[in-house]
């Protein structure tokens, strides 16, 4: 016995079906009866198609069964109708079903908290779909991004002895006999293949404990980052500014379906070109101050005073050469102030900082002076320094936010909304 193959929604919504006979699977999406005919919207991982059940026909009692979520299979003749959806339906007379759901919670609760609460229920809607599609293509976008660009991809260790950010925001676990922390970052470690490799990039988690409440934070993230031997703060610049503006003139492009779903103004990304905004920490301040914000210098910048400088520029910013104060120890000092170090921060309207990156430390001396000012304990380090003694080079990195780019592209309310299982302060379920 020939089994025929199951025709994806969206290929039927394209057109060319018409008169043909198709068979669908999928899940049930929305019901509606009447007297003599059943309207059934079935969905898939491609679209959603509306398909009528007569009460003549040999599906009718199944349809009458089905309720919303069951999964199903039918068999059906497409048939134009311009008040369908889609301006399409499948005129069915086959209608297998699958999997009978329970009463759905969600059609009762549409509260955003109940929603987070049900993540794994809430993740079946059209409008979780579209962007989690688009955080595919995201991250495709970035892989190719980086790969015509020379740079080899490459796997860091989840599990570390020592702090990249700061021990404030380490989640500490038990390692066999040791104590040892979730990744902060993969700067470290991908500094260390610089040296054999030049160029190297990760897409890949990390952990930060803050106790943080915001649109932008998660306990849990995915971040890419990237570091270049021989390589300067403008190469830097230019770098992150290509990645972004390659990315949301992909997005722009070949996801327009979900962008009109989205309602997102798919122009708006095709017009993030380079170059960017670039000012330096002390214009940043000055124009803070002739916005009334009380912001001392060697302050950091806090998520008031980023979007204000990002709503001024209206397009992505750099503002670097920040007081060494302020950033990591492994910031690099300009040589001709060392009060300020060659890090820099990309800042984007509605959720501020996108990406920090710099130059980092390339002489031992230097190094090991930091690592003392820090009050961080050299021998944890020492790996590191080996870097600086054995074949040292002027290199740069950055790291960026996948769920904040996605945010700020899709101009979503939370970066909870860009991942399917968002980690909080008070999220870990399921």
């Amino acid at each position: 016995m020939m089994i025929m193959p199951f025709t994806p929604i969206q290929n039927i919504l394209d057109g060319g079906f018409e008169g043909k006979q198709v068979d669908i699977r999928g899940w049930v999406y929305r019901k509606r009866e009447s007297k003599d005919i059943i309207f059934v919207a079935v969905r898939d991982a491609t679209g959603v198609i509306q398909c009528t059940v007569k009460r003549d026909s040999p599906a009718w009692a199944e349809a009458e069964k089905v309720t919303i979520e069951s999964s199903v299979t039918l068999t059906g003749t497409v048939r134009r109708d311009e008040r369908a959806p889609g301006c399409f339906e499948v005129s069915t007379n086959q209608l297998e079903l699958v999997g009978l759901a329970e009463p759905f919670p969600i059609t009762k609760d549409q509260s955003e908290e109940f929603r987070r609460n049900v993540r794994h229920l809430w993740l079946r809607s059209r409008r979780m779909s579209n962007i989690m599609k688009i955080r595919s293509e995201v991250l495709q976008f970035i892989h190719e991004f980086f790969r015509k660009r020379s740079f080899n991809e490459v796997s860091p260790p989840m599990f570390i002895s020592s702090a990249v950010e700061g021990g404030a925001t380490l989640f500490g676990v038990k390692y066999f006999d040791n104590d040892l922390y979730l990744t902060q970052s993969a700067q470290l470690h991908l500094e260390v293949l610089t040296s054999s490799l030049e160029k190297v990039y990760c897409v890949a988690p990390s952990f930060r404990a803050e106790k943080s409440r915001t649109i932008r934070h998660l306990a849990e993230y995915w971040h890419v980052e990237a570091e270049q031997a021989f390589a300067t703060m403008d190469d830097l610049m230019r770098l992150e500014e290509d990645l972004v503006s390659y990315v949301c003139q992909k997005v722009a492009k070949q996801c327009e379906k979900e962008l009109d779903k989205l309602k997102v103004d798919a122009k708006k990304l095709a017009e993030v070109k380079p170059p960017f905004i670039r000012i330096t920490y002390d214009e940043a301040i000055k124009r803070l101050h002739e916005k009334n914000f009380k912001i001392k210098w060697g302050a950091d910048f806090g998520f008031d005073e980023e979007k204000a400088l990002a709503k001024e520029f209206r397009k992505p910013v750099f503002v670097y050469a920040y007081p060494k104060e302020i950033k990591a120890f492994y910031c690099k000092r300009y040589k001709e102030n060392q009060k300020l170090v060659m890090s820099v921060d990309l800042i984007v309207s509605k959720i501020g900082e996108l990406a920090t990156g710099g130059s980092r430390i390339d002489d031992k001396e230097e190094l090991i002076e930091r690592l003392r000012e820090f009050g961080l304990k050299e021998e944890d380090y020492d790996w590191y320094v080996d870097l600086r003694r054995y074949g040292t080079t002027p290199h740069v990195g950055f790291g960026l936010g996948v769920e904040r780019l996605l945010a700020w592209m899709l101009d979503l309310e939370n970066v909870m909304d860009t991942i399917p299982f968002p980690r909080t302060i008070r999220r870990f379920y399921p």
